[in-house]
């Protein structure tokens, strides 16, 4: 691939939250995680893993635990008095947290915890720094994994959109629901499918605006 090929991938993925009713195949699933999993990572710890629903059902049930939850939010803030902030959070936030109830595909992205014979041998004997920095970096190197995810998912046709939303608001009673592990948080939703539409290219800042080149 050359270097024109590579960044019409990266410039021409979007984030899709409208899907047909294709399903989408276990290749199609595969292929884009074994493309996930070769993203670096703190010295190659991998702190990923994905878990990739299909059953529209437990979508739909995911869907209604950040509703739930959303609701409570907005009760909370109307007992404080914030009664535009409430509504707001319901109606503009609302849609844009639960944009993957209708996708063929959810898929869970997990951080695990940081683990590595540097952190064995050196880092904790010396309290190099305190555990929540640990978890932080399982997060970053998720990070780097989901993205890897996307973009390989449009290459193969496919469209995605990730949020964090139903994470910020459920992301407790989804890990009871998937019966998640304690140690891995989660990290961001991806809804995935064949788009049934293609957004238009939204602004971005310009190059000058977010780098410093030091010589």
């Amino acid at each position: 691939m050359n270097y024109d090929d590579f960044k019409a991938i990266v410039l021409e993925r979007r984030s899709v939250r409208n899907f047909t009713e294709q399903a989408v195949s276990t290749e199609d699933i595969r292929e884009i995680i074994d493309c996930a999993r070769y993203a670096p990572s703190d010295t190659n710890s991998q702190t990923w893993k994905f878990v990739a629903i299909r059953n529209t059902d437990k979508i739909k049930h995911i869907e209604q635990l950040t509703w739930d939850q959303l609701h409570s939010r907005a009760a909370d803030a109307e007992q404080k008095g914030l009664s535009r902030e409430a509504r707001l959070l319901v109606k503009s936030f609302g849609p844009y947290a639960t944009a993957f109830s209708d996708a063929p595909v959810l898929i869970i992205c997990l951080a695990t915890p940081y683990a590595s014979k540097f952190r064995d041998r050196i880092f904790d004997p010396i309290q190099l720094v305190e555990e929540h920095v640990w978890a932080e970096e399982g997060i970053k190197s998720s990070c780097l994994a989901s993205q890897n995810l996307m973009l390989a998912a449009h290459a193969r046709g496919l469209a995605t959109c990730p949020m964090t939303g139903p994470v910020l608001l459920a992301q407790d009673q989804i890990r009871a629901y998937l019966d998640i592990p304690e140690e891995c948080q989660i990290n961001m939703v991806i809804a995935l499918g064949h788009p049934k539409e293609r957004p238009g290219k939204l602004a971005r800042k310009e190059i000058d605006d977010i780098l410093q080149i030091i010589d």
